[in-house]
């Protein structure tokens, strides 16, 4: 585990008050829960005010929804890291809020102790995504019909594609290599090699970009 000379800050999103003081309740000993909100304009106006590393966002929310905040506030305030915690398991919630910017999109089953791991993966540049969310994004592609074929996808060997799928799914380097049976060394050069072919410079785009290519996805259960 890693620690910070500081505690993350982090702002909650959520129309429930039960939600918000029990994620409390798991995660503010641990980081720096610096305000929250129930609603878009409020969100939208406190993020803005304070200015935290991290908010944890609901997707459906009165005055506009999740991604209206995310989108206000990235215009405002860019390196500001969101992540989706939400019940809504719909391919077009999860896209939206993937294309939207944030780095995670997550399901509200979420046990305590994992989602400070993910608050922290997420603030170090990571990208987390609940594993059984990858075939909605897949039926959200299915249901715009045919796509063209991406030629990047062929810049990259098997090996790299399923290192870049396993990354989608919010996978560590030493998990990946744990289900490639390799080493952690193996998966860092197949990582490196996947940004420097795709042009690309973080997980987080990695993600973008497996979610943005159908072929990619279809192999993902």
């Amino acid at each position: 585990m890693t620690y910070h000379e500081r505690k993350i800050r982090v702002f909650l999103v959520d129309d429930h008050e039960v939600v918000r003081a029990g994620v409390r309740h798991y995660i503010g000993d641990i980081v720096d829960v610096v305000g929250e909100a129930d609603e878009a304009d409020a969100a939208i106006e406190l993020i803005c005010e304070r200015q935290p590393d991290v908010v944890l966002l609901d997707v459906h929310l009165p005055g506009g929804g999740g991604r209206r905040v995310l989108e206000v506030v990235h215009a405002q305030y860019p390196d500001i890291v969101f992540l989706a915690l939400t019940v809504s398991e719909k391919p077009e919630d999860v896209m939206a809020i993937i294309r939207g910017g944030a780095r995670g999109y997550l399901t509200k089953d979420v046990l305590g102790f994992d989602l400070v791991d993910q608050i922290r993966a997420v603030y170090e540049g990571g990208a987390v995504v609940s594993p059984q969310l990858a075939a909605f994004a897949v039926q959200a592609f299915d249901e715009e019909g045919p796509q063209d074929l991406d030629p990047e996808i062929d810049l990259l060997t098997e090996s790299e594609k399923a290192v870049a799928i396993l990354i989608a799914k919010g996978y560590t380097n030493k998990q990946i290599a744990a289900v490639r049976v390799g080493s952690i060394k193996t998966v860092e050069k197949h990582v490196s090699s996947i940004l420097r072919k795709l042009t690309l410079t973080n997980r987080t785009q990695v993600t973008r970009w497996v979610l943005s290519h159908p072929t990619m996805t279809g192999t993902m259960e």
